[in-house]
């Protein structure tokens, strides 16, 4: 072997050395966030939920949801080509969860992914930095129609947290990011509690009275057809969604 072909070599792993190093050097160095602040409405690193009109008077489980910059402000998919930035659609924030930034994947070159689904990442698109996710996400939906059933806010979400690789998964969707809300959020306050609630009591009461329970059986067969149309079209017809 030439000397000239041991020093590339040695030249090339001192470059993959460096590499490692500075990317482990930058995989922890967070901007520091403000704490969360329900007063003032200002939830940082968090996704946050709302209810929708009409649509949760029928389906509590049901709401709108966005995620917020490391500085609070809110980003939120809410209509065909319509990425709102801090004014989050269909009233104030009822229920929020923070995310760790550490449990995200941000690659500064191949060396520097902390995922398992370096490739694969690579491939759906990565981002060097939290809000740099959240950007490049909107920016992304800024070209898509907005549909109920087959995109909509979850989806954006969704694709906010694959880019980030959150908890190392690429595997993120409307339904688990729903269901992450739903079981590990937290209530803002009382009335956030009540307003959520307190329509779909009303319509529940209201309908029972004029309809009898019949009414009951209907309302919660629109809940089982709803939850089963997310759950085969999540897991089993996903080229129907975007």
């Amino acid at each position: 072997m030439t000397p000239e072909r041991v020093s590339v070599m040695e030249l090339n792993l001192a470059k993959e050395v460096v590499n490692q190093r500075y990317a482990g050097s930058i995989e922890h160095e967070f901007w520091p966030i403000d704490d969360i602040d329900p007063k003032a409405a200002k939830f940082p690193c968090c996704i946050v939920w709302t209810p929708l009109p009409i649509v949760s008077w029928l389906a509590p489980f049901i709401g709108h949801v966005g995620l917020s910059r490391e500085d609070a402000t809110i980003l939120d998919f809410s209509g065909s080509y319509l990425v709102n930035v801090d004014n989050f659609a269909f009233g104030p924030v009822a229920r929020y969860l923070q995310l760790d930034r550490e449990q995200c994947c941000f690659p500064r070159n191949l060396a520097g992914h902390k995922c398992k689904n370096r490739y694969k990442h690579i491939e759906y698109g990565t981002a060097i930095t939290w809000d740099d996710a959240i950007h490049s996400s909107g920016r992304n939906f800024e070209h898509k129609s907005y549909n109920l059933f087959t995109c909509n806010c979850h989806s954006f979400v969704a694709n906010c947290l694959n880019r980030l690789c959150y908890k190392g998964s690429m595997n993120w969707n409307m339904v688990n990011v729903a269901a992450l809300i739903l079981f590990k959020g937290k209530w803002v306050d009382g009335f956030s509690v009540l307003r959520s609630f307190l329509p779909f009591v009303v319509v529940l009461c209201f309908g029972i009275f004029m309809v009898g329970w019949p009414f009951l059986i209907g309302l919660f067969s629109f809940s089982f057809l709803l939850i089963g149309w997310f759950l085969l079209a999540t897991y089993c017809f996903k080229s129907l969604l975007e």
